[in-house]
């Protein structure tokens, strides 16, 4: 076991909005496939509205765009949450709902076991992987990086409270 969780931030711009026909596939499966997270080996939490997603949450600049966060024990729980669940019959269908994306629209790091990101700080962590490429400080699936090793973490003030 780690001292440390794998933080993943997802953005997607969808081709219309979501309250169209052609999205009502895309939110008809919201519910679904974010319980089916929530309950995966390895989940730790899933940023979320009061209705249980995060559709609504509007950042990166662009209020057309979804930010999806999570937290997972390690990176192969987020790996068979994303290709190796349920969750792949929603994946293979999103260039029906999204534009495909040129620069990275998906990051991970590491951050201290208990602590939780923030929608700012995975702005950051796109940004810096979009200039940077992959580094220990963001990265993705095709490139991935340990956790730290040796370095004790900090919490900043040690409550937690899990999305189960």
């Amino acid at each position: 076991m780690t001292d440390f969780h794998l933080a993943q931030v997802n953005i997607a711009l969808p081709l219309e909005p979501l309250t169209t026909p052609r999205l009502a596939g895309f939110v008809a499966a919201l519910d679904e496939i974010n319980a089916l997270a929530d309950a995966a080996p390895g989940f730790v939490w899933r940023l979320q509205t009061e209705d249980g997603d995060a559709t609504a949450v509007r950042a990166f600049g662009d209020d057309r765009l979804i930010v999806n966060m999570s937290v997972w024990a390690s990176m192969e729980a987020l790996a068979d949450y994303v290709y190796r669940s349920d969750h792949v019959r929603v994946m293979r269908r999103r260039r029906e709902w999204f534009e495909a994306m040129k620069p990275a629209y998906q990051a991970m790091w590491w951050l201290p076991a208990g602590q939780l990101p923030t929608v700012a700080e995975a702005e950051l962590r796109l940004a810096h992987l979009r200039t940077h490429g992959p580094t220990d400080y963001a990265f993705t699936f095709r490139t991935p990086f340990p956790p730290p090793v040796g370095i004790t973490p900090k919490v900043d003030d040690g409550w937690f409270c899990s999305a189960r």
